[in-house]
């Protein structure tokens, strides 16, 4: 689906758009943000955010300081002069979110991309997303596997089906902003109501239960 929308994969049946707009191909208008990190071994983390800007033609100066802007905004700011060896797991995945951010996208493609992390790393890259998203108001289409990230996260859930992957329902996370933080979201019952419903939604029982 990720590869679709992006552009990257033509679909075999219907079409894709942004804003009214055909997808045909690959486009600055969508960001994607991928499980593994693909950030350039030979480049330390600045260069690495502000590459897309230097393919776009963008000036030295402006492509810089969009890019530190992008490093502050996701905790990385101490980090520039590192190179991707020397970053942790959470920190590689904060830095392919700020070079995605950095060109500006209008949808942010989002693959699986902190199922590489350990838990602990994965909660808090999960509520960085949020604030991030709260300060970017981009549109974010995140995959996930996870039903509790998927509504921790999501404002609507895409529920599909198994290969050949179909819309089964989509489901509304009616629960504030303001509460999306584990603290706070794990003490609300729309959080377990809806947990309950995309589980049950996404639940195939084995053919021994049947």
């Amino acid at each position: 689906m990720v590869s679709v929308i992006a552009g990257f994969v033509r679909p075999l049946g219907g079409s894709v758009a942004v804003n009214g707009t055909p997808v045909t191909g690959p486009g600055a208008d969508r960001g994607v943000v991928f499980q593994e990190y693909a950030l350039l071994p030979w480049k330390n983390v600045l260069e690495n955010v502000a590459l897309g800007l230097k393919f776009r033609g963008v000036s030295r100066s402006e492509r810089l300081e969009r890019a530190r802007h992008y490093l502050s905004l996701t905790g990385l700011s101490q980090s520039e002069r590192k190179y991707p060896h020397e970053l942790s797991g959470g920190m590689k995945q904060r830095a392919a979110v700020a070079r995605t951010l950095a060109n500006a996208p209008e949808v942010i493609l989002m693959d699986e991309p902190f199922a590489a992390v350990d838990a602990q790393t994965r909660l808090t890259l999960q509520e960085e997303l949020v604030r991030i998203w709260e300060r970017e108001t981009v549109t974010v289409v995140f995959v996930t596997h996870s039903v509790e990230e998927a509504v921790f996260l999501g404002d609507r859930i895409v529920v599909l089906t198994p290969g050949p992957g179909r819309v089964k329902e989509i489901v509304d996370v009616d629960i504030p902003r303001s509460d999306r933080s584990w603290k706070t979201i794990s003490k609300n019952p729309k959080f377990d109501a809806i947990r309950k419903q995309v589980f049950d939604l996404v639940h195939v029982p084995s053919e021994e239960s049947r």
